[in-house]
């Protein structure tokens, strides 16, 4: 792991360190259109989790999610500043918006549910690009857009390892939730890539 992503990983530590010892959090959700042709492609998958630990998979995945839209956050920001295409600028806002909201739902049922949990090593599954590549001989909406549909695709598939497997009916409504968003942005990213960089 680079510094960078060290201590992202550091931050959410802290955060479940926290809330462990019974500090607040707060709460929410993402919600985009699904996109039928990416739907399809995940339609049917049976994803087993790499289950690293003896912790319960909810809080497995708490910790890896969390950790994984922090990720996305990230390049969104940077998508804020440096993005060309308005489109691009709009998608970062909702994803900045709609993950942050997740993170702080998910931190507050970490500690509803587990208050007494150390952090867990998480899913121990690939969580795809978490940063935008500083390969200059492509325009950055370009290398956005590629680092954020491998980004997303680590969710989803996360959220495929827990979707039948989730013990609260508040996480698999989110998993579900993350699973139809990100499979519609990762549709409409992808038409932007054809349209706008495909000779």
């Amino acid at each position: 792991m680079n510094r960078r992503l060290n201590q992202r990983f550091s931050g959410v530590l802290l955060i479940l360190v926290l809330a462990a010892c019974g500090q607040p959090a707060t709460t929410s959700t993402d919600h985009h259109h699904a996109d039928a042709s990416t739907a399809e492609a995940h339609a049917g998958h049976q994803h087993t989790p790499a289950l690293n630990s003896t912790a319960p998979i909810d809080a497995q995945f708490i910790d890896s999610m969390i950790e994984h839209h922090r990720g996305a956050i990230d390049m969104a920001e940077q998508a804020l500043q440096a993005g060309q295409h308005a489109e691009i600028k709009h998608m970062a806002s909702a994803i900045i918006a709609g993950q942050q909201q997740e993170i702080d739902q998910m931190t507050a049922w970490r500690l509803q549910w587990y208050p007494n949990l150390p952090p867990t090593s998480g899913m121990g599954m690939a969580m795809g690009e978490m940063e935008v590549s500083s390969d200059a001989s492509k325009s950055f909406d370009q290398r956005f857009i590629e680092a954020m549909v491998s980004h997303h695709t680590g969710a989803i598939d996360m959220a495929y390892s827990a979707q039948t497997k989730a013990e609260h009916p508040e996480l698999a409504q989110l998993v579900h939730a993350i699973i139809t968003a990100q499979e519609a942005e990762i549709g409409q990213m992808k038409q932007w890539q054809h349209e706008w960089f495909t000779p």
